[in-house]
């Protein structure tokens, strides 16, 4: 099979194609043909080891997995013995988890894994758009009260996570402000936004307005910039480690010391989670944004797009 492989950190420029065995479906294992997959920011830091912390999880002065990728869409072709949820022909999609490995032509996942049976209504390519920045969106969005009496604001409304976030926050009936730039407003608001703030135009942190939460999808804020937008007992979420790595102890400092909380949840992977967001799908209430797609054999190029912090939603790879 063809597989996408970096043997060392550093630019896009490291990742190459190359021949590898096609895998073969242990116990309680299924093979998965994949036809798509996507580039994103976590490929990106993975792929540079950045910040350096990531190294201790990565491997110090290399990467111990080689093959990127944590979303896909494709087809069971093959399963091993006593698996009871899958069988030859369903179509799947999901999440890889931290064995990442979704940048090939196949991959062996335990059936156990966060993946389900796709919506029919969506294409392979559609469908590998869904799961990374619904699950971590999701994974705060589900530690905020939300309904009809709740306000959040979401920065990077136009993200992978951001857009997620906007759908999955109005699914739960809150107020949304969300802030994105000039070309997307249309989009976020067709989201389930009710107010969108241009960032090209105004500065957020400087308008006169409290929230119950603000939730910082791409991790470009802080919390001493947004503190003065927090409801007395307001939550800041962030999904970046921030300019100093400051978040995780501002998280466990707020939590004893302040009524504004600074939040930093990691996220879990789950297969009840997927079937969540299959559900969202077939109800109408989630649905996945794709900026590009990029044929496998240009992958490169792909990460060299998700690099420049432009795209809007999602990057697809179409690797079938």
């Amino acid at each position: 099979m063809k597989a996408v492989v970096h043997t060392q950190y550093g630019p896009p420029e490291v990742l190459h194609i190359t021949d590898l065995a096609k895998p073969v479906p242990k116990d309680k294992e299924v093979l998965v043909k994949i036809h798509a997959a996507t580039v994103n920011r976590t490929d990106c830091g993975m792929r540079k080891a950045e910040p350096f912390i990531v190294r201790f999880f990565t491997g110090l002065t290399r990467p111990r997995q080689t093959i990127l990728g944590s979303e896909l869409a494709g087809e069971i072709e093959a399963v091993g013995g006593n698996v009871t949820l899958f069988k030859p022909g369903d179509q799947v999609f999901g999440l890889t988890g931290d064995s990442m490995g979704a940048h090939a032509e196949y991959i062996c996942l335990p059936e156990s894994a966060a993946i389900v049976t796709k919506p029919a209504a969506l294409g392979y390519e559609e469908a590998a758009a869904v799961c990374d920045g619904a699950m971590l969106a999701y994974n705060y969005i589900r530690r905020m009260d939300l309904h009809e009496e709740k306000s959040v604001l979401i920065n990077g409304a136009s993200g992978s996570i951001g857009t997620a976030g906007v759908q999955l926050a109005a699914y739960y009936g809150a107020r949304i402000t969300a802030v994105c730039d000039t070309k997307n407003m249309e989009l976020v608001q067709s989201l389930g936004a009710h107010k969108v703030i241009d960032y090209t135009r105004e500065d957020f942190t400087q308008i006169e307005q409290q929230f119950d939460y603000i939730f910082d999808a791409v991790g470009k804020s802080t919390f001493g910039r947004c503190k003065k937008l927090l409801k007395e007992d307001g939550v800041y979420f962030v999904t970046d480690l921030g300019p100093f790595a400051q978040n995780p102890f501002l998280a466990l400092w707020t939590k004893k010391f302040s009524r504004r909380k600074v939040m930093f949840p990691l996220p879990k992977v789950s297969k009840e989670d997927v079937a969540f967001f299959k559900e969202l799908i077939e109800a109408g209430k989630l649905k996945p944004v794709i900026d590009r797609r990029y044929p496998f054999d240009q992958i490169v190029d792909a990460y060299r797009y998700v690099e420049t912090g432009r795209k809007t939603g999602n990057v697809v790879i179409n690797i079938l």
